[in-house]
C-alpha cells in the first residue's frame, strides 16, 4: 500500500504553474511507540496555502521545497502504537498535508464527533476557517448590536461565516462577492441584508446605496481595490479586521490601501489577525457556533472534489472563482 503525496518542487512566482507540485508515491510509514497512523479521508484548501510556500516573513514557517504540501485535514486512525490519547477508529484533525496517509505522534490533532456534523464540516465551518471567523468579528471586529457589517470574499469559508454571525450579534450585513449567484446565495440563504457583486456596477456607489450611514466594521478577506474603496465610507472610530488579501497573493508586485487617511480622519483601527493566537479557545468557538448549527441559525456549505491527482485544479478554484462556501478534497482511493 502506497501513499500519494503532493510535494512542493519551487516556490511559484505569481499564480503556481502546474509544476509547483509533484504527485508522489512513497511507502507508508509504521507508527513507532506512542505514534499514530491516520487514512486522510479530506484536505482542506484554504487561501492562506498561496502565502504559505513563499520565502518571505510572516506568522508561519514556509513550506520547505521538497517537502508535502501543508494543509488541514480530517481522517481515521487506521493503527495506534501504545498512543496515550488516541485509538484506532477515531476520527481526528490536524495538519496531515496534502497526502494520502500521515504517521504523527498526536500533537496538535483533536478528536470530532461525526454525529454532530460531516467529516468536511470539521475543517470548514466547525475547523480553523470557522475559528477565524468567530475570533476575527468578536474580537477584533468587536461587533455590537446595530453595526452596519461589510464582508469581502463573503461567499466564501470565512466570509460565510463572518456574516451571519453579524446577523446573529444584530447587526446589518453587507457581503461583496464575485458573480450573481453567490450574491443570491448571501442573502436567501445566508440571511445577509445585501450583497455587491464587485464584478458588476460601480463599488463606490453600490456601497453607498447598501451603507447609507457609512460602514461600522469591516471584514477584509480580498485587500486591493475593494480595502481602498471601502476605506472611502467607514465611519467614526470603525473597525478594519484584515483577514486575508486574495486580490494580492499572486501579485509580483503587491498594492498597498491608497486612502489610509480616513483611518486617521476617522479615529479608526485596522488589525490583522491570524487564527492560531486563538488556538487556545478554539473549545469555546465550537460549542457557540455548534449550537446555533443546531439551532439553524448558522448554515454551512461545502464545496467538495475527488482526487489527490486533481489537487491543482482544485487549488486553483481558490482564486479563479469557480467555488461557493468551503473547498475540500476528498482523498480517498475509490
Amino acid at each position: 500500500m502506497k501513499n500519494k503525496q503532493q510535494v512542493l518542487t519551487k516556490r511559484p512566482i505569481g499564480f503556481p504553474e502546474r509544476d509547483t507540485w509533484e504527485l508522489r508515491e512513497e511507502e507508508i510509514v509504521e507508527p513507532a511507540e506512542g505514534e499514530l497512523l491516520i487514512e486522510q479521508h479530506y484536505i482542506s484548501l484554504d487561501p492562506a496555502m498561496r502565502g504559505w510556500m513563499n520565502s518571505s516573513r510572516s506568522y508561519i514557517e514556509p513550506v520547505q521545497v521538497g517537502d508535502v504540501m501543508r494543509a488541514g485535514t480530517i481522517g481515521e486512525v487506521i493503527k495506534a502504537n501504545n498512543h496515550p490519547k488516541f485509538k484506532e477508529g477515531d476520527i481526528l484533525s490536524g495538519w496531515g498535508g496534502v497526502q494520502q496517509y500521515t504517521t504523527t505522534d498526536g500533537k496538535d490533532y483533536y478528536p470530532v464527533d461525526t454525529n454532530l456534523a460531516s467529516e468536511p464540516v470539521y475543517i470548514g465551518t466547525l475547523g480553523m476557517p470557522g475559528m477565524t471567523a468567530y475570533f476575527g468579528i468578536t474580537e477584533v471586529g468587536k461587533i455590537k448590536e446595530g453595526d452596519v457589517v461589510v464582508v469581502s470574499g463573503a461567499a466564501g469559508a470565512v466570509g460565510s461565516v463572518v456574516g451571519q454571525i453579524a446577523k446573529i450579534k444584530g447587526c446589518r450585513v453587507v457581503g461583496i462577492a464575485g458573480g450573481d449567484e453567490k450574491c443570491k446565495y448571501l442573502i436567501e440563504e445566508l440571511g445577509f441584508d445585501d450583497a455587491i457583486n464587485y464584478k458588476a456596477g460601480n463599488l463606490r456607489k453600490d456601497l453607498k446605496k447598501a451603507c447609507p450611514q457609512g460602514i461600522d466594521v469591516y471584514f477584509d478577506n480580498v485587500g486591493g481595490e475593494i480595502l481602498d474603496t471601502v476605506l472611502t465610507r467607514i465611519n467614526m472610530h470603525a473597525r478594519i479586521v484584515i483577514c486575508g488579501a486574495i486580490s494580492q497573493y499572486n501579485e509580483t508586485a503587491p498594492k498597498g490601501p491608497a486612502n489610509y487617511l480616513s483611518l486617521l480622519v476617522n479615529r479608526a483601527t485596522m488589525q490583522g489577525m491570524v487564527v492560531f493566537d486563538y488556538a487556545k479557545r478554539y473549545g469555546e468557538a465550537a460549542l457557540q457556533m455548534g449550537k446555533w448549527m443546531q439551532e439553524g441559525r448558522l448554515k454551512s456549505r461545502e464545496d467538495v472534489h475527488e482526487g489527490i491527482e486533481n489537487f491543482y485544479d482544485t487549488f486553483s478554484r481558490l482564486f479563479n472563482g469557480e467555488k461557493i462556501g468551503k473547498l475540500v478534497l476528498d482523498v480517498r482511493e475509490k
